[in-house]
C-alpha cells in the first residue's frame, strides 16, 4: 500500500477534511491480526450541524446541475477510481478482512455503479397522459432531497458506492455514514468525487458515535431520505426515528437465504458454485446461501461432497496472500457469535462434517463449517449466522421444500438448483424472497433490483429502480 493507511482516517464536511482537535479517536483494527491500524476521529454535534447545513445547501444547486454535467462527474470518478483498484482491494483485505481477489472484485462492481446511475439518470423519463386537446397532463421525476446513507462493514466499498452513485445521479446532496470498523474504503470514495469535479457541498462523510449520528441526521427537517444496509433491530429503530418527519426509506435488512437443491440437480455444478458462494467474505454476505434443503435422494452424496470439497478448497489465511480463499470475520465479536449458534446447533443433535471450531491466535478466524441434519429448533435455523456456516437438512417432495424455504420472517435471497424447468419455475414463483437465482449465485449486477420482502426490508437498489428510490414523482395537471 503506497498511501499510508492511517492517513485515511478522517471526516469530510463542506470539502474539509476534519482535523483531529479535541474529538475522540475510535482505534480501527486489522481483523487479521488484531492491530490497531490507526485510529478514527469521531465527529461532535456541531460537526453533524454543519454537515446539515452544507448539504441543505448543496442540494439546492446540485439538483439544478444539468443531467450530463452530472453524469460527467460520476463517470470520472468512476475513472479515477479505476486506476487505484489496486490500491482499494487492499485497503478493504486490510480493514474488513476479505481475500484479496474478493477486495479487487467488490472495487470493480462499487466503481461500476457510478457508470450504471450517470446513465440511468438520463432515462429518468417522465411521461405525458392522454387529455383532450387544450389539456395537458405530466408526471415528472424529482430528486427526493438532501438523503443520508448508512453502510454496514461487510462490503465497506460496495455499499457506499451503492448508496452515494444513485443518490447523486437523481440530483440529491448526500450525508454519508459508513461502519467505522472500515472507514478508509469510503474515504477513497471521497477523495474520487472530489477530483472529478463534485461541488463539495454535495457529498458529506461522517464517522462516530452511531446512534449520536443516526438520531442527530435524521431530526433535521433537512433530511428527505433514509437508505440504511445493515441488521433488521437497527433498521426498525431507524425507521422509528424517520416516522416523525415522515421521511422516506430504503431498508436492506439481511436475510437467511435458502437453498432448494432437487434430485435432478446438476451436483458438480452446484457444488463449485454454492462452495465459494457459502463462504466467500467468510459468509458475512447478506445473500449469503445458508439453509440447505437438499432432496432426500441426493442429500448423503451431496453433504459429503460439499463437505469434502469445503475441506479442499476453503484455504483460510491472511486476506493478502493470493492463496488464501477466506479471511477472517470482521471484527472481535463475530467468532464467538457464531461459534455460540453452532454449539447450540450440535446439541440439537447437528452432525459437524467439516470444522466448528473458533480458531485461536491472532485475528478474528473461525474454521469454514459444514454442519447436516440440523433440526429446525436450532437457533441458526432461525437466526441469521453472518458466518461461515452452511446448514444442510434432507427434504422429500417440493411443496415440503418451499414451506422449509418460506418459514421464517426474511426474503431477501433464494436460490433453486434444478435441472427441470417445471420445477424451476414453480419454485422460483412460490418462494417468498427478493430475489431468486436458478443455478446460480449470482444475484447483485448493479443493472438490476436489489432488495427484499417481509422482515427483510423494503424499497429497491441498483438500476432505475435504486435511482427511483432518490426521487419523487410530481404530476402537473394544466387546462
Amino acid at each position: 500500500m503506497t498511501t499510508s493507511y492511517s492517513s485515511l482516517l478522517t471526516s469530510c464536511i463542506d470539502g474539509e477534511w476534519l482535523p483531529q482537535g479535541n474529538r475522540a479517536l475510535r482505534p480501527v483494527i486489522n481483523p487479521s491480526t488484531g492491530a490497531i491500524l490507526g485510529e478514527l476521529p469521531e465527529v461532535m454535534p456541531d460537526d453533524l450541524d454543519r454537515a446539515l447545513d452544507a448539504a441543505d445547501r448543496g442540494f439546492r444547486t446540485w439538483r439544478s446541475t444539468h443531467v450530463d454535467d452530472r453524469a460527467a462527474i460520476l463517470h470520472k470518478t468512476a475513472d479515477i477510481l479505476r486506476t487505484r483498484v489496486d490500491l482499494i482491494a487492499t485497503v478493504i483485505a486490510t480493514e474488513q478482512g476479505k481475500p484479496i481477489a474478493q477486495a479487487r472484485g467488490e472495487a470493480l462492481a462499487g466503481i461500476r455503479f457510478f457508470d450504471i446511475h450517470a446513465e440511468e439518470a438520463r432515462r429518468a423519463y417522465g411521461r405525458v397522459l392522454v387529455r383532450p386537446s387544450g389539456q395537458r397532463a405530466t408526471v415528472s421525476y424529482e430528486p427526493v432531497g438532501p438523503s443520508v446513507g448508512f453502510a454496514p462493514w461487510n462490503f465497506p466499498f460496495f455499499n457506499v458506492a451503492r448508496k452515494i452513485a444513485p443518490a447523486l445521479a437523481a440530483g440529491c446532496s448526500i450525508i454519508s455514514k459508513p461502519a467505522e470498523e472500515t472507514p478508509a474504503s469510503a474515504i477513497l470514495i471521497q477523495q474520487a468525487l472530489f477530483e472529478a469535479g463534485l461541488p463539495v457541498d454535495a457529498s458529506q462523510l461522517v464517522f462516530g458515535d452511531p446512534d449520536l449520528i443516526s438520531r442527530h441526521l435524521i431530526a433535521s427537517p433537512a433530511i428527505r431520505k433514509i437508505s440504511f444496509t445493515g441488521s433488521g433491530p437497527v433498521g426498525k429503530h431507524l425507521m422509528k426515528l424517520a416516522a416523525d418527519g415522515m421521511k422516506r426509506t430504503t431498508m436492506e435488512l439481511g436475510g437467511h437465504a435458502p437453498v432448494l437443491l432437487f434430485d435432478d440437480a446438476d451436483i458438480e455444478k452446484a457444488l463449485g458454485l454454492l462452495v465459494p458462494g457459502k463462504f466467500r467474505n467468510s459468509g458475512q454476505v447478506c445473500v449469503s446461501p445458508t439453509r440447505f434443503y437438499v432432496q432426500q435422494g441426493i442429500y448423503d452424496r451431496f453433504a459429503k461432497a460439499f463437505a469434502e470439497r469445503t475441506a479442499q478448497s476453503i484455504i483460510m489465511g491472511n486476506p493478502l496472500d493470493n492463496k488464501t480463499v477466506m479471511g477472517p470475520l470482521a471484527n472481535s465479536r463475530r467468532p464467538d457469535a457464531v461459534g455460540d449458534l453452532i454449539d447450540d446447533a450440535l446439541r440439537h443433535g447437528a452432525r459437524a462434517l467439516h470444522g466448528g471450531k473458533r480458531v485461536d491466535g491472532k485475528g478474528y478466524f473461525h474454521q469454514p463449517t459444514v454442519l447436516a441434519d440440523v433440526p429446525e429448533t436450532a437457533r441458526i435455523m432461525n437466526e441469521e449466522p453472518f458466518g461461515p456456516v452452511a446448514l444442510l437438512r434432507p427434504f422429500a417432495k417440493v411443496d415440503e421444500a418451499i414451506e422449509q424455504a418460506n418459514r421464517l420472517p426474511f426474503g431477501l435471497a433464494a436460490y433453486v438448483f434444478t435441472q427441470n424447468l417445471g420445477t424451476a419455475m414453480r419454485a422460483s414463483d412460490a418462494i417468498e424472497a427478493g430475489m431468486v437465482g436458478v443455478n446460480t449465485v449470482g444475484l447483485s449486477t448493479g443493472d438490476a433490483p436489489f432488495g427484499g420482502v417481509k422482515e427483510s426490508g423494503h424499497g429497491l437498489e441498483d438500476g432505475p429502480e435504486g435511482l427511483k428510490a432518490f426521487m419523487v414523482s410530481k404530476s402537473i395537471h394544466m387546462m
